[in-house]
């Protein structure tokens, strides 16, 4: 029998093999009293079970609330649980459902996370994945080998359509090679969607007809399905290759409804992320959560970045960018997307932990705020990317690059 095994961080005043139990019950076949029903032959075809046990430490705190918590200790540990693929054969919100559904409010636990999953291969039959990924996202910006330089639209919002095209056509003339709208804007009272479109893409399109480069500039397109799916072939009619989605907002479901399309190459913007994994034991890690999404067939997504300005770790951006570019299944890799108070300087560190340069690797204040400007700004991300590349430190591409020496001065204290 094929069954989907997930990974878990657990916390319990409890027993551990009793916790991770009700858990396997709650999450499949049982219930908090046994029924008439649940069978020994049902439970045999559709209990969850419990496969593996992996004891930890012993708090004497509880990590999260929850009740009759006084003069208790903690206990952690990882925890195994498979369910047979027959629960909900291939239906995907219902999957996560059972991998992150009820079973957080459960009392026997104060701390209760999703680490990883895998899916037997059952499962390459029904789920391309992304219809590009890296190399599909390399071959639309002609980029062979370095990482993919690119930017957010600033001021987020507010902007007319007239003022976003001018900051275009500056970026293009500075060799960007991504451009992409901020979360927080779709369409605004004075920003309309169709229109922000036409005046970006005149700019793109006249740009790309004198140089051959084509920037691609991911367009907020998030709304309700009918909506999202007008503003793709609205972007697709322009000769633009590319759409942004904000995944946790819109959801598995509508995700897929638009990646099935696989004419734009999809910008996956996890806005909300903070949400699912802050508390360090409550939610999911990265690892799982990207999975879903690759099943989904989002080409690329962020993952914070080195230094960056949340709260996020550098192990944990580090371990996002690595699980991005790992197997699974017949999906193809996912395009990590670096960002959140990026600039040059970062770089070095990046690519020392990574040793990749399949990054889209993203700066706002980093190049809006450049002291020489946008041009400048575009010119030290490219430069310190070189630099990091072929061995450099950070002091000596300083010395050797002129524009990265001025983002030295104004952001390297930062």
């Amino acid at each position: 029998m094929e069954r989907v095994i997930a990974k878990y961080l657990i916390e319990t005043p409890y027993s551990i093999e009793d916790a991770a139990a009700v858990l396997a019950g709650e999450q499949s076949s049982g219930t908090f009293v046994k029924i008439p029903g649940e069978t020994e032959e049902l439970k045999a075809r559709f209990a969850a079970r419990v496969e593996k046990i992996e004891p930890l430490d012993i708090k004497d705190h509880p990590s999260i609330p929850g009740d009759n918590l006084q003069n208790k200790k903690f206990k952690r540990a990882i925890v195994f649980v498979s369910w047979p693929v027959h629960n909900f054969k291939y239906n995907i919100p219902t999957l996560i459902s059972t991998l992150q559904g009820n079973l957080y409010e459960l009392r026997q636990f104060t701390g209760l996370k999703l680490i990883d999953f895998e899916l037997p291969d059952c499962y390459s039959t029904k789920f391309r994945g992304s219809h590009f990924g890296i190399l599909g996202t390399r071959d639309k910006m002609n980029v062979a080998e370095r990482p993919l330089i690119g930017t957010i639209i600033k001021p987020s919002v507010g902007l007319s359509p007239g003022d976003t095209a001018q900051k275009v056509s500056q970026l293009a003339d500075a060799g960007i090679d991504f451009i992409k709208d901020d979360e927080l804007m779709a369409e605004t009272e004075n920003s309309p969607f169709n229109k922000r479109v036409d005046k970006v893409m005149d700019v793109i399109n006249s740009h790309a007809q004198k140089t051959g480069k084509r920037i691609m500039y991911a367009f907020n397109i998030s709304g309700d399905i009918d909506t999202m799916l007008r503003r793709y072939d609205k972007v697709l009619s322009t000769g633009n290759t590319c759409a942004m989605l904000s995944i946790n907002s819109i959801g598995w479901a509508g995700v897929k409804k638009v990646c099935d399309r696989g004419e734009l190459v999809i910008h996956g913007h996890r806005n909300g992320w903070g949400m699912l994994n802050r508390h360090p034991s409550l939610g999911i890690e990265f690892p799982a959560y990207q999975k879903f999404w690759r099943l989904a067939g989002v080409d690329q997504i962020h993952v914070n970045g080195i230094q960056n300005k949340f709260w996020e770790s550098d192990e944990s951006v580090i371990q996002s960018i690595k699980s991005c570019q790992t197997s699974f299944l017949n999906c193809s890799s996912i395009l990590p997307v670096v960002s959140s108070g990026q600039w040059g300087g970062q770089a070095f560190e990046t690519y020392r932990q990574t040793q990749t340069t399949d990054l889209l690797y993203l700066a706002g204040g980093g190049i809006f705020g450049h002291p020489l400007g946008i041009n400048g700004g575009v010119k030290a991300l490219k430069q310190a990317w070189a630099a990091a590349v072929s061995g450099l430190d950070i002091n000596e591409a300083g010395k050797k690059y002129f524009e990265f020496r001025k983002s030295m001065e104004k952001f390297g204290s930062k």
